[in-house]
């Protein structure tokens, strides 16, 4: 995840502007649904929201009535991070860490000076959102390692019993995913919410039709006008084909997307091309010079390149079968490298056993909206909701297009480059699902305990019963309900989640001592997690200050400590997805000593996706989360679940 990036700023930066070009706006696609838009009824307002702008629709119209991004005062932010440090130092560490932060906050000093510059920033008519710029920049477009297992992420489905020949499966999913963009298109569709109130829908723009593009010292991403195009772009053996998803105003029926994609395995054989996707899986610096090579090599090149670019999406047609849970995650997450464009925004794959899922490039969009995208996609079709259209194939169709490109020397030697690091780079690396069946969100309840919290206290549980310590822990908390929000950081590690870890692994300590412990470790986690969704975290408000010094500026103390890059050193990177329908959701590590753990919880079963590098031993960490659920489970069952009332 981007979260790598952050981990070595230690300066003000430079940054680019987001580029815009040949960025659509929100469109209203014809006169009648203008006017039905402008008749519309005012909703109700809701408390906190400016106007809603009902020349929009659903989908964006409250986005310019959401609040503003906050700055939190400096007070609250120093001593909030005190807080969080606590259980990471030791005493000596802790009182000067203390006098650094006092140092930084007292009256007339350089903490107040940034926060008035930062306020400043914030408080301009101009800025949406103060944090924005800098962050797409730093956190992703800036950020120069690759893009498979540091940034993208993916969700890999359960299996679809009614279609396990690949071409129907995946024909299939295009046609629910094609109903789900007609509704972002249109902006039918509603908006997130959360307890009654809308989220933030910009990043829904850059969902399809939207790619990735490397560029120095900074890459930059493109969304096309969707009106214009329709055309899926599909792999298979690393070869590129396209072909209109929609014919005479409307989309082709599912009967004849899955005569398309025959097509398209017939005429690929099993003859591969030289892997052009395994270009876009390298360090991003790298990738900017082969992309140059690449449209240097073929007169056409570049025009090809456009049409997968500006394709609705990808679709990835493998001819590998994996079968296990691990197998089918990790193909998910970076397969063979090379048939993929990892620089597109949205790539569903469908494997040659009928097992499928997707991949999310991460630098526009967060992982909400394309959660809530595979969601429909999964929901609808299981539920037989979705239009599949005439089931006999037209007899009109205009072949698929192969994309033939051009190669000469310099290419070849770019792919034989890039498929080299790639292996080297998976190869470092470990992934293991840890589907855990002996509960769910379903008994959690019953615990009277909040299902993410508890799962969290799962994962610090597991963590420590390895590593025999707390380390700083990173859980995304999105803050969508502001303008333009994506996400804070949720401190998990607390003073009191660090004594129940301890207290758990200690026979002495009784179980109701441990019970205790545990409901103070889950009331900090609690806490914490409602200010980071309120923008009252401590991670985006520092980093917002130190961008906020200038060049020729000395590094305030405070910033300078050692233990200031420790406790934001995410030796734990996790976040939670759920869908009933998803198999397996993940992503990699943030640090070379780390690891990434993405969760789902389900009503019956809980999912664990740990990644890491290979030297950190993950199927150990997925053993003893496993250990860790079954202990605190037997634990609570017998201190927190209520006697059954009985029965007169």
């Amino acid at each position: 995840m981007s979260l790598r990036a952050l981990a070595s700023v230690s300066r003000p930066f430079l940054l680019n502007s987001f580029k815009s070009t040949l960025k659509p706006q929100p469109k209203i696609i014809s006169n009648m649904l203008y006017r039905n838009y402008t008749a519309a009824t005012s909703p109700a307002p809701i408390p906190g929201l400016g106007q809603p702008d009902m020349t929009k629709g659903p989908l964006y119209r409250y986005d310019t009535a959401l609040p503003k991004l906050p700055v939190p005062t400096l007070a609250e932010t120093c001593a909030r991070y005190l807080k969080s440090v606590r259980p990471l130092l030791t005493d000596d560490e802790f009182a000067k860490t203390t006098a650094a932060v006092a140092e930084f906050q007292k009256a007339g000093g350089v903490g107040e000076e940034l926060q008035k510059r930062l306020l400043a920033k914030a408080n301009d008519p101009k800025t949406v959102n103060w944090l924005e710029d800098w962050w797409n920049d730093l956190a992703y477009f800036g950020y120069r390692d690759p893009v498979v297992i540091y940034v993208s992420y993916f969700y890999a489905y359960k299996d679809d019993r009614l279609r396990k020949k690949p071409t129907q499966r995946a024909a299939a999913i295009i046609q629910a995913a094609m109903d789900f963009r007609r509704q972002v298109v249109d902006e039918s569709l509603a908006p997130e919410m959360v307890k009654k109130s809308p989220l933030d829908s910009s990043t829904y723009k850059y969902m399809f039709n939207a790619c990735r593009y490397p560029a120095k010292p900074s890459d930059f991403e493109l969304a096309f006008d969707p009106a214009q195009n329709n055309h899926v772009a599909v792999v298979r053996n690393n070869q590129f084909f396209v072909f209109d998803l929609v014919k005479d105003g409307k989309v082709l029926s599912t009967a004849d997307i899955e005569a398309q994609l025959d097509a398209i395995v017939k005429q690929a054989g099993d003859r591969k091309d030289p892997a052009i996707g395994a270009l876009t899986s390298d360090n991003r610096d790298i990738w900017t010079e082969a992309r140059k090579t690449l449209i240097n090599a073929g007169s056409q090149n570049e025009e090809l390149l456009r049409k997968i670019e500006s394709s609705v999406f990808l679709l990835c047609l493998d001819d590998s079968s994996p079968v296990t849970r691990d197998e089918v995650s990790r193909a998910c997450w970076h397969g063979d490298g090379r048939n993929r464009f990892f620089d597109k925004a949205l790539q569903f794959i469908v494997f040659e056993n009928g097992k499928a899922g997707f991949m999310g490039e991460h630098s526009t969009m967060d992982g909400t909206p394309t959660c809530r995208l595979n969601d429909y996609v999964c929901t609808t079709l299981a539920q037989g909701k979705i239009d599949h259209g005439s089931a006999t194939v037209s007899s009109n169709l205009t072949a698929p297009q192969k994309l033939n490109f051009a190669f000469n020397t310099a290419v070849h030697k770019a792919i034989e480059t890039s498929e080299k690091n790639f292996e080297e780079l998976i190869g470092k690396h470990g992934l293991y699902v840890q589907n855990y069946e002996g509960y769910g969100k379903g008994l959690i309840k019953k615990f009277k305990c909040s299902p993410d919290a508890y799962v969290q206290m799962i994962i610090q549980l597991a963590y420590f019963k390895m590593h025999g310590v707390s380390r700083p822990t990173y859980e995304s908390a999105q803050v969508r309900k502001f303008q333009h929000g994506r996400t804070e950081t949720c401190r998990t590690v607390s003073t009191d989640s660090v004594a129940w870890v301890k207290a758990m692994e200690d026979p002495h300590v009784s179980a109701a001592e441990k019970t205790a412990l545990f409901k103070k470790a889950l009331s900090s986690h609690t806490e914490y997690m409602g200010n980071a969704v309120e923008g009252k975290g401590v991670d985006r408000h520092l980093l917002g200050l130190r961008l906020s010094l200038k060049s020729h500026e000395a590094k305030p103390e405070m910033f300078a400590q050692e233990v200031f890059s420790r406790s934001s050193h995410w030796n734990l990177s996790t976040s939670q997805l759920s869908g009933e329908h998803f198999d397996g959701y993940g992503w990699g590590e943030v640090v070379p000593d780390g690891y990434g753990v993405a969760y789902m919880i389900n009503e019956n079963n809980l999912s664990f996706n740990v990644a890491s590098m290979k030297e950190m031993r993950p199927e150990r960490l997925h053993h003893y989360l496993k250990e860790s659920a079954s202990e605190m489970r037997s634990l609570f069952e017998q201190t927190l679940l209520e006697a059954p009332k009985s029965k007169l």
